[in-house]
């Protein structure tokens, strides 16, 4: 049950989380703990089936936490669900990894009407394992064409 172990609104946030702020429309009948749940799930660790390696990896130390839910002011059914992925979830240095993850694939999850990344922190320690362009800001303006 995602709610049970995705949903955790007693966590305190790292400043090593990468922290993400969606806003969600769940579909009729479904809570906003289970739709913020679902999305931590499918944007870190969850899966539909069984995977063989669950018993080899600490769930706790990768999974993704929906640690807060705020009613959207002036919005009925919309949510900001707040969502904070470790580290290790992540490749370092790797921004396509990184998104990838984060709004790859939950996006087309049955449970939500609607979904929209609102905001996202990434730590000082994540952003310095990004190398930046391999051959300066120079030649990418100049490649670009944009000064």
């Amino acid at each position: 049950d995602y709610k049970l172990t995705y949903y955790t609104p007693d966590y305190v946030t790292k400043d090593t989380d990468i922290l993400a702020a969606f806003r969600v429309t769940p579909q009729p009948g479904v809570p906003p703990e289970e739709a913020g749940a679902a999305v931590a799930a499918e944007s870190s660790t969850g899966t539909w089936t069984t995977v063989w390696t669950d018993g080899l990896t600490s769930l706790d130390r990768y999974k993704g936490r929906c640690y807060n839910i705020e009613p959207v002011a002036g919005e009925e059914n919309q949510y900001i669900c707040y969502v904070a992925y470790p580290l290790d979830l992540f490749e370092e240095g790797s921004v396509t990894n990184m998104f990838t993850s984060i709004v790859g694939n939950v996006f087309g999850f049955k449970a939500l009407r609607a979904l929209r990344l609102e905001d996202l922190r990434i730590p000082t320690a994540y952003s310095k394992t990004f190398q930046g362009p391999p051959h300066g800001i120079q030649v990418e303006r100049d490649k670009l064409n944009k000064y």
